[in-house]
């Protein structure tokens, strides 16, 4: 994980140790919106993992979809 991408982490990390166990256990998204985030942070970066993670948060509401939602792979033509 880059170092931006670890400090981007930390408030999500404080979400899950602080927050996440008062608001419950009703995800709609397997893995978790918090889980998720992490995961994209590791494997994408900050940019693109803060985009990716916002995008999950998007869908987040009664009228959004739910169930097995990953972290998108890279495409084999990303140099990165």
């Amino acid at each position: 994980m880059t170092p931006l991408a670890r400090l981007v982490a930390l408030p999500v990390r404080a979400y899950r140790l602080l927050w996440s166990p008062w608001v419950g256990h009703g995800c709609r998204f397997q893995p978790t919106c918090s889980a998720y985030a992490l995961e994209a942070l590791e494997k994408r970066g900050a940019l693109i993992g803060i985009w990716l993670t916002l995008r999950r948060l998007a869908r987040c509401h009664p009228f959004g979809g739910s169930g097995y939602d990953p972290v998108p792979e890279r495409k084999p033509d990303d140099a990165r």
